[in-house]
């Protein structure tokens, strides 16, 4: 089982407001030069909110909300210094209330 750092805000807020294109695409270019995997996910709609033990996260998002989900902890860390109005936290995955941590809910 692995564990998943997550910063969340609202869609609005990290699509519109704070675009975050420029710092994952200087990201991933530093990555692909060091050969390193890609270890970070911009999720829209992230199913892992729909945990259970995560219900108390979601009911202060507003929705739809989007996640930047990844297995570097610092990153997150850095995420939250750059960011305001975003929540930060993690989980264990898979589990039996996420079995995908990347998940996307699907548009009702």
């Amino acid at each position: 089982m692995q564990i998943y750092y997550y910063l969340v805000a609202s869609q609005r807020f990290l699509r519109e407001e704070e675009s975050l294109d420029e710092v994952f695409a200087e990201r991933t270019r530093n990555y692909h030069e060091q050969k390193k995997e890609i270890d970070f996910w911009f999720i829209d709609r992230p199913a892992f909110l729909d945990a259970p033990e995560l219900a108390s996260i979601k009911a202060k998002i507003p929705q739809p909300a989007t996640a930047v989900v990844s297995t570097n902890k610092q990153f997150i860390t850095w995420l939250k210094l750059r960011l305001e109005f975003v929540a930060t936290g993690e989980f264990p995955a898979p589990s039996a209330t996420i079995p995908d941590p990347i998940a996307t809910l699907a548009i009702a």
